[in-house]
This record gives structure tokens, C-alpha cells and sequence, in this order.
């Protein structure tokens, strides 16, 4: 199977002006509020509810849909907000399809689940259109200060944890502004006008905490210069490197990093500008492969492949971003890995692929049969990796991540991390968030301890 073509043929505007705005419409317009009544009164509000079970961040997901249903969607969104702070955004990217909808008692029965996303999106978009505040007070200063690094989703949930609790936080990130994946690196029809940024506002609404942008540890940013200014200090850096490829050629033009593109494309203040080839292949099996490739072709490709090693069931894609790939026209082709990246005039023209198998082992394996396609650009989103370099070389570090325990504390007794940096974490945004919330009360349980042993000391002293 082999496809050709004359050279790249990249060029920004392949659609009309009008076709962007369509094609970049919210994925899942908010429910009016009958239709939020209606898919509530849906709900059988199960004791030790299923759905409720399998949220990584234990919203009592049956009592916050009661309050829909009786008219009340500001304590609606209270209830989502206390325990995940980030309920606007998560309601929009997280994959309910794959976690509280996947067990909700009239999907099992019916398979027709409550539309818990869309509800908890109803309920939160609801709050912050009338509230310029979280729904928290801040407790008495404590006068303790925590450094957080990383102001993705994690570090956001952490930095409001705290500073519910009276402590001051420092918010560091290294680009110019927060909000981490949530910012840079989703599809932009997940989340349209500019909600990351207002969700950004409303988490710092809370105050006691300072955000400063442009500041990167291992540059502008040392470990132990924060360690020794501040009481406790939270890392959630994300992986800042991509995988490579490691194949001839993949430093030459258009063979692109998907997670660099995708923030482009999320900055982007006009769509008719960024540059798009024909014929796309793009290598990964994740939510980045399919973000990437679904926005791809709806910014005018003619031709967009996803390329996966192993069976469509083994990607980590949930079937239903599959679904919408393939819907979108992005094709999705299995059992293959990359062979070789041929090269025209310094820029990618096509990539040979090599069929795979696996042994009653599971191992993979190649065949040694070949095919061909054609490509303008190719995508890399195999994953990413933590740079180690930045980080101080005491912190324990296994298989790339960084060792935290069951409170995401690390070896360091003052350091805390969690997020895509820590061993053991997913690439969501929800259980990023949970991580900062459980590092975050951790780290008050922490200070506290140790303001009360020096307060017994000082009594003893003085008794």
C-alpha cells in the first residue's frame, strides 16, 4: 500500500473564514435549564452511589444532581466545588464516558447513563456566571508559606486548598500564563471562550495567593532556594520533554511535537494562519493523538491518519474519543509502528510504517511487511517525559516520575509533588486535581503539627 504526492503542500486558510468558528464550536453546547431539569429527574440518586465510587475526586455526585433537579444550581455547584475546585473545567475534558457514567446504574441497565459531565457543567457554568468568588472563606492567617510549582491543574487545586486553610502561597509557572494542559494542551472545541482563563481567575479569586509567570525551575526557579524560603513546597512541573521517535530524519521539518502544535493551536488568534498539509500521520495511541488529529482535519487537511503499534482496544483513547476521530474523518490504523521517515529537499514526505504482531507473550513485534504514506506532516504524541535535569538530584526518581507517597510527599519531608510529574498518576485532569488537594491537606496537616509542637515547647519553656 503506498500513497504519493509531489512534495509538501502546507498552506495556512484551506477553509473559509466562516467554517473555523463552526469548526471550532463547543463540543457539548451547555443544557438549557429544562433539559438539565429533565436528564436530573433521570437520576435514581443511588445510597453508595456507583458513579460517586469511580469520581477520583469523591464528588457526591448524587447530592449535587438532587439540587439540580429541585432548582437549586448554586448549591449545586457548591457541592462539586468542595471537592474539586476545577469541577467547570473537569466537567468539560474529563472522560465520565470511562468513569461515573461508565457505572451509572441506568447505563448498566439501559446503556443510556445520566449525563453527569454535562450536568456538573450546568451547575458550575451556572455559579461562576453569577459569582466573580469561589464559595470559601479563607480561615485566620497562619503566616506559613508554600512555594508551588506548576500551575496546571494540580498545582491550581493545591494553591486554593491552602489557602482556604489561612496559609500564603506563591503560584509559580514558566509560561506566561496558568493553567497548564488545561491552557495549552486540550482540544480548543473542549473549551471555548477563553474558559481556562476564567477559571484561573475564579481559583485565585479566593486570595493568598501570588501568581508569578515566567519562572521555570532549573532556570529562573532553584529547589533549594524555595525549600529554604518557605515552609513546604509543592511540585507539579507536568513532563516537559516528548518521546522521541528515535528514527533518521526526525529533526527535520515537518516532523512536529502534537503537544507543541496543540498549544498553537489553543494561542491562536486567528485559525486561518496556522499551517496545514494535506496528508497528516500522526503517531500515538492517546488523547493527544486524537486531539491533535481531529483538529487537524477541521482545520482543512484533506487526509488524517492515526497510527497506533498495537489493536484500536489497546489505546488509551476512551472508545468514545475514538468515535469522535473517526466521525471526524481522521482514520485509525492498528497493528503498525513507525520504520523509517523518508525525506525530500530537508522536509518529511512520506513515512514508511512496518506491520506488527504479538507472541503469546504479548510482546510486540514487527513483521517485516511494509506500507507507505503519504505525509506533509507527521505528529509525534508517544508521550512525554519529566526533565530531571531542573529538579534536585536528592528527590527519588523511578521509572521517569518522582516517588511521592500515598499524601504525594516525596523523600524531601518539605516536598510534596503531584500532577503528570509523580509516579503512579494519570493523564487527567482530575485525578491531577485530587493529587493537589490531597498534597495541599497533607501539607496542613503538616504545618500544623509542627506550630503545635512549637507552641508545647515554648510552653515548656516558659511554664
Amino acid at each position: 500500500m503506498t500513497q504519493s504526492k509531489a512534495g509538501p503542500d502546507i498552506a495556512p486558510g484551506r477553509l473559509h473564514e466562516d467554517a473555523y468558528s463552526e469548526n471550532f464550536s463547543d463540543l457539548h453546547p451547555l443544557l438549557e435549564p429544562h433539559e438539565a431539569q429533565v436528564e436530573a429527574d433521570r437520576c435514581y440518586f443511588c445510597y453508595d452511589a456507583p458513579c460517586m465510587q469511580a469520581c477520583p475526586t469523591s464528588i457526591d455526585i448524587p447530592q449535587f444532581i438532587r439540587q439540580i433537579s429541585t432548582g437549586n444550581p448554586d448549591g449545586s455547584a457548591k457541592t462539586i466545588f468542595e471537592q474539586n475546585i476545577l469541577g467547570g473545567m473537569c466537567a468539560r475534558v474529563c472522560p465520565t464516558e470511562t468513569l461515573c457514567e461508565q457505572v451509572c446504574v441506568r447505563e448498566v441497565a439501559e446503556g443510556k447513563p445520566v449525563k453527569i459531565g454535562q450536568l456538573q457543567r450546568h451547575a458550575t457554568d451556572h455559579y461562576m456566571a453569577g459569582h466573580d468568588a469561589t464559595p470559601f472563606d479563607r480561615a485566620a492567617a497562619t503566616g506559613k508559606k508554600i512555594a508551588v510549582v506548576g500551575a496546571g491543574p494540580a498545582g491550581l487545586s493545591c494553591a486554593h486548598r491552602l489557602a482556604v486553610h489561612g496559609h500564603d502561597v506563591t503560584l509559580f509557572d514558566a509560561r506566561d500564563k496558568a493553567g497548564g494542559l488545561n491552557e495549552f494542551g486540550i482540544a480548543s472545541y473542549k473549551s471555548v471562550d477563553n474558559f481556562a482563563q476564567r477559571e484561573v481567575d475564579f481559583v485565585l479569586s479566593i486570595g493568598g495567593i501570588e501568581l508569578k509567570t515566567g519562572m521555570r525551575l532549573g532556570d529562573n526557579l532553584d529547589l533549594a532556594e524555595l525549600r529554604a524560603t518557605h515552609d513546604a513546597v509543592f511540585l507539579s512541573v507536568g513532563l516537559g520533554g516528548v518521546n522521541a521517535l528515535n528514527k533518521e530524519h526526525e529533526s527535520q521539518n515537518g516532523v512536529l511535537s502534537a503537544v507543541d502544535y496543540i498549544s498553537d493551536i489553543r494561542q491562536a488568534e486567528d485559525l486561518a494562519r496556522l499551517p496545514v498539509g494535506r496528508h497528516i500521520v500522526v503517531i500515538g495511541g492517546g488523547m493527544t493523538a486524537i486531539d491533535i488529529a481531529v483538529q487537524k482535519k477541521l482545520l482543512g487537511a484533506d487526509d488524517v491518519t492515526i497510527v497506533y503499534r498495537r489493536g484500536q482496544e489497546r489505546m488509551n483513547a476512551s472508545r468514545y474519543e475514538q468515535e469522535l476521530a473517526q466521525t471526524s474523518g481522521v482514520k485509525i490504523l492498528t497493528n503498525v509502528q513507525p520504520h523509517r521517515l523518508v525525506v525530500d529537499n530537508g522536509h518529511i514526505s512520506s513515512i514508511e510504517l512496518e506491520r506488527t504482531s504479538t507472541d503469546k507473550d504479548g510482546a510486540l513485534k514487527g513483521t517485516g511487511e511494509y506500507l507507505t504514506l503519504a505525509a506533509d506532516m507527521v505528529f509525534k504524541a508517544v508521550g512525554q517525559t519529566l526533565v530531571q535535569e531542573d529538579l534536585d538530584a536528592s528527590i527519588t526518581i523511578e521509572k521517569g516520575r518522582i516517588v511521592v507517597s500515598a499524601d504525594r510527599r516525596t523523600n524531601l519531608d518539605d516536598v510534596w509533588a503531584g500532577g503528570d510529574c509523580a509516579l503512579g498518576g494519570e493523564d487527567l485532569t482530575v485525578t491531577a486535581v485530587e493529587d493537589g488537594k490531597i498534597a495541599a491537606e497533607s501539607i496542613h496537616t503538616a504545618l500544623s503539627e509542627q506550630a503545635h509542637a512549637t507552641t508545647e515547647s515554648r510552653e515548656r519553656v516558659h511554664g
